[in-house]
């Protein structure tokens, strides 16, 4: 008898958990994986505290307490002008990971292709294969990470039934322009595909703006949004994350969803119906703060050698290795807690293309900037 799925061989362990296992062993400063070393607003910690203490510990409903679908959907009218309806075109889910698990699972079925941005973040490929599904890698190609229109049109076939979207983009740290998403929009209006839209780094973007492509001309009714508290608050250990579209959408990522979780992070949601609620000066000085990290970061790279792509949005920034002597990211990040006590991503992990990735590494700066000053400081020693 088989132990399990032939949908499932060889996707492994995942980089970050090899990453960060490595960082605990040694003791490195962790610029691998993406989580923040400062937690979120106190307001939103004493609203969890609150709704712990006021006994809203069991299940909650499992398209999400009402007050944080509200919150979702005045979210995006708010910022984008969109509107939705809390009850049918709203459902919370176990963060971002799971609501693009349960859509890809809900809306593709074996033999369907999904098009999709490469490089791609670990679980896009993880859940596309245990769909029975087939990727179409679209590249973003350094040193700009720019979309190509006609390679976009090229990887449509008659199997294609989605187009799976990052954008602010997770590793490059690419934002997508407008011009950009129109020609996504075409493509898939033309073909009449499904849009799955991951933007859960849509208030980190520096000096350009995120435009959902739900807001385009006729994208409204193809696509579903996915986004989370994590990243904007500062609680990724919340896992608190949704979706939002038409019901027929999210009816069918629910689908999916209500065998894998059913609910999660009961009295977690209504504080991050707080958070989402929070003024526009939160949202303005996490930026800020955001931007300036990334600057810290970048310059500091630079100045050790490193060719450097300063990126547009995210929390991330990538380096090209080989002005130091190296090739191989892979090697080199799991050489990198030895010889310096810092831990990265590699990037070809997230490329079909490894020979464009492997001299990549991805590096965080959702850090403490006396973090990243002292990652900064062990690594000046990095020659081959």
């Amino acid at each position: 008898m088989k132990a399990h799925s032939a949908r499932l061989d060889g996707l492994g362990t995942t980089i970050f958990a090899e990453m960060s296992a490595l960082a605990l062993r040694t003791g490195s400063v962790n610029l691998g994986q993406g989580f923040p070393d400062t937690d979120g607003p106190g307001a939103v910690i004493e609203a969890a505290v609150e709704a712990l203490r006021g006994g809203r510990n069991q299940y909650a409903p499992g398209t999400g307490v009402p007050e944080l679908r509200a919150a979702v959907a005045e979210h995006q009218r708010r910022w984008y002008g969109i509107e939705l309806d809390p009850d049918t075109e709203v459902a919370v889910t176990t963060g971002a990971t799971e609501a693009i698990a349960a859509a890809l699972l809900g809306l593709v079925d074996p033999g369907d292709e999904v098009i999709a941005l490469e490089p791609y973040y670990d679980s896009y490929v993880a859940v596309i294969q245990m769909a029975g599904g087939a990727r179409r890698p679209v590249t973003l190609r350094p040193p700009d990470f720019r979309l190509s229109v006609d390679e976009l049109r090229a990887a449509v076939t008659p199997r294609t039934t989605a187009i799976l979207l990052n954008t602010p983009h997770n590793p490059t740290g690419a934002v997508l322009t407008r011009e950009e998403l129109e020609a996504v929009a075409a493509v898939a209006r033309e073909h009449d595909l499904v849009v799955i839209s991951d933007e859960v780094y849509e208030h980190l973007t520096f000096d350009v703006p995120h435009v959902p492509v739900a807001t385009l001309p006729g994208m409204a009714e193809r696509t579903l949004t996915i986004s989370s508290g994590g990243k904007t608050f500062s609680f990724t250990g919340w896992k608190v994350g949704w979706a939002t579209g038409p019901a027929s959408l999210v009816q069918a990522m629910l689908g999916a969803k209500q065998f894998m979780t059913y609910t999660s992070g009961s009295p977690l949601q209504p504080a991050i119906a707080l958070a989402l609620g929070l003024d526009d000066d939160y949202y303005a000085s996490f930026t800020q703060r955001m931007r300036s990290q990334r600057d810290q970061l970048c310059d500091g790279l630079a100045a050790l050698g490193l060719e450097v792509f300063v990126p547009d949005g995210t929390y991330f920034v990538t380096t090209d290795i080989r002005p130091l002597g190296f090739d191989d990211g892979l090697d080199f990040c799991r050489g990198l807690p030895e010889r310096a006590g810092v831990v990265a991503i590699p990037h070809q992990v997230f490329w079909d293309d490894k020979e464009t990735g492997r001299p990549l590494v991805r590096w965080a700066f959702c850090k403490r900037p006396e973090v990243i000053s002292e990652a900064l400081d062990r690594l000046s020693t990095i020659r081959r």
